[in-house]
């Protein structure tokens, strides 16, 4: 995957009237109510400008294609969602955006080198982009690389220290590499600037657990509202916790059970 080419000037287009409909239909689909609603305008903004031979059209369509794709993902629906990510690169090489999108689909798949590959890619032409970095870490920790992935979660949390997530998941890498006392400062730290932030909350009271801390372990999991991390399945194939953290949490299920 390489990212290549420059982004059209769009201050050189000339103002028409399929350009002002182009652009109407592409607020509405942005201010819609339902993600359902706002799949079906890209597809008739697809419709309607798919043949369009204008100097705008292939920019517009390579953004409608991503976005459909946005609101394909959100809905679960990852291999339409990847088909419209392909169309966009297709289409405008220039864009990381759907690069970056396409790598999340692909994870979500499964296809972790793959899904690794589009965000060196976006790193490649945006070095700092601290959502790229934690999302190599994550597609690393998908393939059980937890000292990559502490690394890459490491450089996101230091490009954007209000990331909170990548602060998260900094610290559940760190614990699975056996830097315990780095890993539980961490999210004490997030969670004193976060106190409802219940993934930090679920995975301190995992690590602490697992430490032997069972008092401070159950005072903390108390405060977890989040229902999803009762359920192992969803912690281990959507969360992806590491095997050390996860064992944690199944001995608090244990203590629930």
């Amino acid at each position: 995957v390489v990212i290549q080419g420059t982004p059209p000037d769009n201050s050189q287009w000339e103002s028409s009237d399929r350009l002002q409909k182009a652009g109407r239909m592409f607020q509405e689909a942005l201010n819609v109510q339902t993600v359902e609603e706002e799949e079906q305008i890209w597809t008739d903004i697809i419709d309607e400008f798919g043949a369009e031979k204008a100097v705008w059209a292939d920019d517009l369509l390579a953004r409608a294609w991503g976005n459909r794709g946005n609101a394909r993902s959100r809905q679960g629906k990852m291999l339409p969602a990847l088909s419209d990510y392909n169309r966009a690169i297709a289409i405008a090489p220039y864009a990381p955006d759907p690069v970056l999108n396409r790598g999340v689909v692909l994870e979500a798949l499964g296809r972790f080198e793959d899904a690794c590959a589009d965000y060196r890619a976006v790193l490649a032409v945006l070095p700092d982009d601290p959502a790229a970095w934690n999302n190599l870490g994550n597609a690393s920790g998908g393939l059980g690389r937890w000292g990559e992935a502490a690394e890459y979660y490491g450089k996101a949390a230091a490009l954007s220290p209000d990331f909170a997530f990548s602060q998260d998941n900094y610290a559940v890498a760190l614990f699975q590499n056996g830097d315990e006392k780095n890993s539980v400062r961490t999210l004490r730290n997030v969670l004193r600037r976060y106190p409802q932030f219940d993934d930090a909350r679920a995975a301190l009271a995992a690590m602490l657990w697992s430490l032997g801390l069972y008092e401070d372990a159950e005072t903390n999991w108390s405060r977890v509202d989040d229902i999803r991390y009762k359920d192992l399945q969803w912690v281990t194939e959507q969360r992806r916790w590491p095997p050390k953290v996860k064992a944690g949490l199944e001995g608090l299920l244990k203590l629930g059970a």
